[in-house]
């Protein structure tokens, strides 16, 4: 098993084909909790209608199985608090030309 430390650094493989950022450094995801049950991980994306949120979805759960090693991978999109480019790390602000 893993712990949410790894989960967080497997996820930077997941890459928002739209921004070319990882799901972490642009703050997408919300949270992740690991127990018996599986891991579960709450993430959102960059706006509502957003198309790429089952690309995503599929990414997030193939990624965390392969590390893990546990089937029990389930990750679903939330929308509170809606995202906003204060969530994103210094790096990819930087990498998109916000403010630091």
């Amino acid at each position: 098993m893993i712990d949410k430390r790894q989960a967080l650094k497997t996820l930077k493989r997941v890459i928002d084909p739209e921004m070319g950022i990882n799901v972490v450094d642009l703050g997408l995801i919300y949270g992740i909790e690991i127990g018996q049950g599986g891991i579960q991980v709450e993430f959102t994306l960059t706006y509502p209608g957003c198309p790429i949120g089952p690309e995503l979805q599929r990414a997030i759960v193939r990624v965390l199985r392969e590390t893990s090693g546990n089937d029990q991978v389930d990750a679903r999109i939330v929308w509170e608090p809606l995202w906003g480019p204060e969530r994103m790390s210094e790096e990819a602000r930087l990498t998109l030309g916000y403010p630091i």
